[in-house]
């Protein structure tokens, strides 16, 4: 019996870990072929030039411009409301019939397709609210989009702060808001900005949503109330209409690296933060 137990928990172990690698290998290779296909396109003149005859000649500074702009108006706007709505759920209200409301709404609207998002974000931000195509009408709507993964890894995030922390903030006179912001943040800190990368990388890789509400101008923004075109909608068209497949490798290439920095990038600010307040 116990050596069937072995063997049964080596084999267990030797598909997970096959498991693992196949997934490390596919992504791996997605990102290599891409890599590969793309750097040799990118140069200063890549990165400085706005886009010319459609997207066959010049850069893509615009559309770098227009992706962090839209990106960061989406993250501003959705990170206060779904770290607000995580406190509350965790620390203003116990378990009943509004928390139930709240996060089935919330999953709700992580299960919505982008489409959708976009429709609902031309409908009533670009026309109705008559934003027109703009950075404002894709942030609005990327920060909706957003909302529910900010909301569910905050949660998360804070659920695992011991009681312990909570009560001797309060055996030390302070306030339940002081305690929360004094000792619960901080120490969910890394879990909260794990899920603001998240949202990040969904906002500079979506496609479908911001292409109906920010448009696809190729000149440079120059306010918020500007149309735009982001890297990933360049992509999409450039590959989608035949223009020029080595631009859309490489600025898929360049999408894969913003990503990629912004996620080191955030890690080692939060990492830093918490040493100091250690």
């Amino acid at each position: 019996m116990r050596m069937n137990a072995k063997i049964s928990q080596m084999i267990a172990k030797i598909l997970i870990w096959i498991a693992a690698l196949l997934v490390i290998a596919v992504l791996m290779s997605i990102i290599f072929y891409i890599l590969i296909k793309g750097l040799p396109m990118i140069n200063w003149q890549f990165l400085t030039e706005i886009p010319r005859n459609m997207g066959r000649t010049g850069g893509i500074s615009s559309s770098i411009v227009g992706t962090l702009l839209v990106t960061a108006v989406a993250v501003i706007i959705a990170t206060p409301f779904g770290v607000g709505t995580a406190i509350y759920l965790t620390e203003y209200t116990r378990e009943g019939r509004v928390t139930r409301i709240i996060r089935f709404s919330a999953e709700s609207l992580a299960g919505i397709p982008s489409i959708v998002y976009g429709l609902f974000g031309f409908i009533f931000f670009v026309i109705y609210l008559k934003m027109g195509w703009s950075i404002l009408s894709g942030g609005l709507t990327m920060a909706i989009m957003i909302l529910p993964t900010i909301i569910r890894t905050s949660e998360e995030a804070i659920r695992t702060v011991p009681k312990l922390y909570r009560e001797v903030g309060f055996s030390l006179g302070s306030s339940k808001w002081q305690a929360i912001t004094k000792t619960v943040l901080p120490s969910a800190l890394p879990g909260i900005v794990n899920g603001v990368i998240l949202s990040i990388g969904r906002c500079v890789a979506e496609t479908a949503a911001v292409i109906l509400t920010a448009g696809s101008a190729l000149r440079m923004p120059t306010s918020l109330f500007a149309p735009t075109r982001t890297m990933a909608v360049h992509f999409y068209i450039l590959a989608r209409e035949g223009i020029s497949m080595e631009k859309a490798y490489g600025t898929a290439a360049l999408l894969i690296i913003l990503i990629l920095l912004l996620n080191v990038g955030f890690n080692m600010l939060v990492n830093r933060f918490i040493a100091k307040g250690r």
